[in-house]
């Protein structure tokens, strides 16, 4: 019977040491049994020990420890950079308007309307962080206090983004 051994045959000079007796002799991961009549059984391996299979997971598990901070940060970056875009888009609409029109567009409320000529698409920007994340509503002022999307100062032309909240670096939105 083999059972999953392989027979191989060797010279008939090996002794068990006793008759009808087995000998079994380690080389390297393979098991060897010496029987009396000469032949060896070779046990194959045909899997990866537990101890590799460990190894393995670690070393994926520091890996993903080091790569997965660098991949949930670009999520927060895009957002900041789409925030200064529309920043830079709305402003620029306004210097327009304003050389057009020798003053910056007068208030909140006209605003969306004096500045559609100047901008793509049919719909004012939308604001992509803060609590009125998605919004495009305008308000009066220069200071964010989370109450609209966007504020807008028809003195001097400044336009913010009206949140608190502050990005991966501690800077404020509204300071953008």
């Amino acid at each position: 019977m083999s059972y999953g051994w392989i027979q191989k045959q060797i010279t008939p000079s090996i002794t068990s040491g006793g008759s009808g007796g087995v000998v079994g002799v380690f080389l390297g991961t393979n098991v060897e049994k010496h029987n009396v009549q000469g032949t060896i059984a070779m046990r194959c391996k045909t899997g990866f020990t537990l101890v590799e299979l460990v190894v393995v997971i670690m070393i994926l598990g520091i890996l993903a420890g080091v790569a997965a901070p660098k991949f949930l940060s670009t999520s927060a970056d895009a957002t900041e950079n789409g925030l200064k875009q529309t920043l830079s888009v709305v402003r620029n609409a306004i210097e327009l308007y304003a050389a057009q029109n020798g003053s910056p567009p007068s208030g909140s409320a006209s605003l969306a309307s004096d500045l559609d000529p100047y901008l793509r698409g049919s719909t004012f920007p939308t604001c992509p962080v803060g609590t009125h994340s998605g919004a495009a509503t305008i308000k009066d002022g220069t200071a964010a206090d989370n109450g609209t999307a966007w504020m807008y100062d028809g003195t001097s032309g400044t336009f913010i983004c009206n949140s608190s909240a502050t990005d991966s670096d501690s800077v404020a939105y509204s300071s953008y």
